[in-house]
């Protein structure tokens, strides 16, 4: 039977369109369920009902993923050329750097893969089956095609069902769909071709029932599964690289062809001049050497790792060192709603009773602090209060959920906005065990989405009905509505005006009605049993904002980053939040995906809505990933924010993703940062430490550059004057990795400079090396160079050893370097106006780079492999002072360009 039904998992689109006979016959199935026998030689040719999840990577491939850099490629080509000719401490060195290197980045994102791994758990759960007749509780992983699944409220439905029966069964699809209502089930066939959240007889794996019971058989497990699809689509989706490996390609090919171009043109010039050509390739490997940035890799992991730990104490786990950076970079971000600017759970916030009186009602979420207010403001009068109570007291009657204050923590379980009105209740000062305690249970009619109501009907003083549901299906049956001094006329036309005006502000609005009965009712029950009712109000309903994203939404606006939102909700739910956030104004904000639909032949018509829209409802998986492509096209560096397993192909694309920390694992899996609080302004403060480790690579990259530069025109200038060399090839690793090393580090731990999070991102297009970036670096190793170029031919015509001046120029270099780390603490500020106590360690930096040197000048070890002696105290107090010089040159420039500037983007 097994072989007969093979084909049960791969034609998932059309069950949906079958009736419940056909599906069972074609399942090979029956309502008692599968036999034991049956169920083990399915699950033998289907395999286990698992989503395939790549297991975290060893420390082996995470340290081989350290080597995949531009720049550790031109290193690892310096250790060979080094090696080829013999030169075997200056490889060493090179290889010293890569290893460390590798060593810092390897524990940096060890660590936040095992802090990813603390999050995964997608359909690891128990569920209740038929087999052989008996209802048992079986792991997940067992079922097969063909089981029979028993569903009730709380329960998460644990492969894709088509459904048997339902008894009030609502299921939150909002993973899949982005949908934040729960979605009411049915029995009956649907047309083939209509929408996820069409299918309205159809339970998908990873869903949660949020209310009522069912049965279903299994059609589709593991990848079979619509979650399943949608991991398959993941694994295909090539992704974005991170904004900062962008750069750092091109800055290495910029690197690369410079010290191409510089090499071949001093080599040419030596030639010429008559050296022999074995001292035209050493001096060649010694200017590649002192141009290429060796410490610019271990600094730079260095300023990931301390921005990765700071962004951990802010709720942000970055899985991937480059994607730190990646949100500094951003410039757009397209975010979920449900789960990421809302809280995901319904919330009383309107109510209109028929006097004509509108109250707002204050806090979220499922518990029962907040108050009830005026909408235009002040307490309720007595008889407001009175009417309030009453609507409050039919809502806990007619209800299936449960919410209680247990050990100092609000504890919940039904359908949400059964839950909401509990809330509701007790925000009014009211008690719904006590009083759902005095009333009794006479009969009911669950809510079905054929009805689009519910009804009950009870014993309290007196038989009475309860009625709630859509406001056109309540008004059915009303012939009056409560006033202030007891029923009078309804006036359907005020109703119906106040539910378009709540609908129109995004609120789903349920209408609440009461009547009384003679007797109680015999099942079962019909629309004919409802009495005639008196509206007692209206009650609107919305998801609401996390209390911090509107500040948050405020202050990326101010940084220059653009905020979309994409979600699978309605349109006019999703417009009344984005209006509440302060991201949509006008109707022609929003687009639906019914509208991307009709604009997708048209390419350049829907690249044009993509970037004139700022909210997108009810799109679908595949038109988010649409929309974050059409972003990066248009320029955008995007960030893509999600929860639900509908967004991981979006979060793959976008050029940083960004997951809930208790949103899938699907979508954690897949993108490269994750928020453990869920909260909105942790993004926003992942943008601000993003913005800093880039300012902080900048100032990394500036002092090396400016270094190797300075030592470029000091070979440079003397090599056209005939002088020799001015330094070796292991004083200039020396120069690079190890006094310079030690302060670039240093300077990674820079703190943010005021106003990061008030100038724009950076332009996509923009490199490294920006007009900023070619200024300060030409004039500050023009200076150096110079500097130390005219004491180099000082010493030399002063009679000086060429070992004995080298060793003077050395140490004028490394103090060179100890003075120009101050100028890179800021390329705006001047450096007396950056405080000490910012980076403290890189005081102690400077002063650990000068005590190595003149350690290594008094070791016979060092002096060996260095070629260095002692200076007296009385030279290295003149070498600090022309020093000095370089400091109020660059002092100069920021002044000069304060003066001009004009440029809003590179200004505090």
């Amino acid at each position: 039977m097994a072989e007969k039904h093979a084909t049960s998992t791969t034609d998932s689109p059309t069950w949906h369109a079958r009736d419940t006979a056909a599906t069972l016959q074609k399942t090979g199935s029956s309502a008692t369920g599968l036999n034991q026998q049956e169920a083990a030689a399915r699950k033998g040719q289907f395999g286990a009902n698992l989503l395939p999840s790549s297991p975290p990577p060893g420390l082996g491939l995470i340290f081989l993923h350290q080597f995949l850099s531009p720049l550790i490629y031109i290193l690892l080509a310096a250790a060979v050329i080094s090696l080829a000719i013999g030169e075997f401490t200056d490889a060493g060195f090179i290889a010293a750097v890569i290893l460390l290197n590798a060593a810092l980045g390897t524990f940096q994102e060890w660590k936040a893969e095992k802090n990813a791994a603390a999050l995964r758990n997608l359909l690891k759960t128990n569920c209740r089956v038929r087999r052989d007749g008996a209802v048992t509780t079986i792991s997940a992983e067992e079922l097969v095609p063909g089981d029979i699944v028993l569903l009730e409220s709380g329960a998460r439905v644990p492969a894709d069902l088509r459904l048997l029966e339902v008894r009030g069964l609502a299921i939150d699809e909002s993973l899949l769909s982005g949908e934040s209502q729960a979605i009411l089930k049915q029995t009956e066939p649907v047309a083939n071709g209509c929408s996820l959240n069409e299918r309205s007889c159809m339970a998908f794996a990873g869903s949660n029932v949020a209310q009522g019971r069912g049965t279903g058989v299994v059609v589709a497990t593991g990848l079979h599964t619509e979650v399943g699809h949608i991991a398959t689509a993941v694994a295909e989706t090539a992704g974005s690289k991170p904004p900062l490996v962008i750069r750092m390609e091109r800055f290495a090919r910029q690197v690369s062809y410079l010290v191409l171009a510089f090499v071949t043109l001093l080599g040419a010039v030596a030639f010429w001049q008559g050296t022999p050509f074995s001292d035209v390739f050493l001096m060649a490997v010694a200017l590649a050497v002192s141009s290429i940035p060796e410490g610019l890799p271990v600094a730079m992991t260095v300023a990931l790792s301390i921005a990765t730990t700071r962004m951990a104490r802010r709720n942000v786990i970055v899985r991937r060192l480059t994607a730190v950076e990646g949100l500094g970079s951003c410039t757009c971000i397209a975010s979920d709603k449900t789960g990421t600017l809302t809280v995901n759970r319904q919330t009383v916030r309107r109510i209109w009773l028929p006097s004509g009186a509108s109250f707002q009602v204050q806090g979220e979420g499922y518990d029962g602090t907040g108050n009830v207010q005026r909408s235009t403001g002040g307490e309720p009068d007595p008889q407001e209060q009175q009417q309030l109570l009453r609507l409050a007291q039919a809502g806990i009657l007619c209800n299936e959920a449960s919410l209680k204050f247990t050990l100092g923590e609000w504890v919940h379980s039904g359908d949400t906005m059964d839950i909401a009105l509990l809330s509701l209740a007790h925000k009014l000062g009211l008690d719904p065990e006590a009083e759902m305690s005095q009333a009794t249970l006479l009969a009911d009619i669950p809510f079905e989405s054929e009805l689009r109501y519910a009804a009950r009907f009870l014993h309290t003083d007196q038989p009475c009905c309860i009625v709630k549901g859509a406001v056109e299906q309540v008004l059915n049956f009303c012939r009056q509505m409560q006033g202030p001094d007891g029923p009078c006329p309804l006036d359907i036309l005020e109703v119906e005006g106040e539910t378009l005006r709540l609908a129109h502000a995004g609120y789903r609005v349920l209408a609440i009605a009461t009547g009384s009965v003679d007797s109680s009712p015999e099942a079962p029950l019909s629309q004919q049993d409802i009495p005639e009712l008196t509206l007692l109000g209206l009650v609107g309903f919305i998801d609401p904002l996390r209390p911090e994203a509107v500040e948050a939404i405020a202050t990326c606006r101010k940084a220059g980053v653009r905020v979309v939102m994409v979600t699978g909700d309605h349109p006019a739910t999703a417009l009344g939040i984005a209006r509440e956030l302060g991201l949509a104004r006008e109707d022609t904000d929003l687009v639906s995906g019914a509208q991307l639909d009709q604009l997708e032949a048209d390419e350049e018509a829907f690249r044009q809505q993509i970037a004139q829209a700022r909210v997108f409802a009810r799109v679908s998986p595949l038109q988010k990933l649409q929309i974050v492509d059409a972003l990066n096209q248009s320029g955008h560096f995007t960030a893509v924010t999600g929860d639900g397993v509908n967004d991981a192909p979006a979060l793959r694309r976008a050029h940083i993703g960004v997951a809930m920390g208790s949103g899938t694992d699907v979508a954690k899996e897949t993108a490269s940062i994750i928020v453990a609080d869920d909260n909105f302004s942790s993004i926003v403060a992942g943008i601000e430490e993003g913005r800093i480790a880039y300012d902080n690579i900048r100032k990394v990259v500036y002092l090396l550059i400016s270094t190797g530069g300075a030592e470029i025109a000091l070979f440079g200038l003397a090599l056209l004057c005939g002088l020799p060399l001015p330094l070796g090839a292991v004083q200039l690793l020396w120069l690079n990795l190890v006094t310079n090393g030690i302060q670039d580090v240093a300077l990674a731990f820079e703190h943010r400079e005021p106003g990061g999070m008030t100038r724009p991102p950076r332009a996509p297009g923009e490199g490294m090396f920006n007009r900023l970036m070619i200024q300060q670096t030409l004039i500050s190793g023009l200076a150096m160079g110079s500097l130390a170029f005219s004491t180099w031919a000082w010493l030399l015509h002063a009679g000086m050893a060429v070992e004995t001046a080298r060793n003077i120029v050395l140490l004028l270099m490394v103090l060179l370097q100890n003075v120009h780390v101050f100028n890179c603490r800021s390329e705006r500020i001047s450096a007396f106006r950056v405080p000490f106590h910012r980076n403290p360690l890189l005081i102690l930096g400077v002063i650990a780079a000068q005590t190595v040197h003149i350690l290594a000048m008094h070791l016979p070890v060092m002096q060996t492999v260095l070629d260095i002696a002692p200076v007296a105290w009385g030279d290295w107090f003149r070498l600090l002072g022309l020093a000095m010089i370089l400091l109020l040159v660059m002092e100069g420039f920021k002044l000069v360009r304060t003066v001009g500037q004009r440029d809003p983007v590179q200004t505090d």
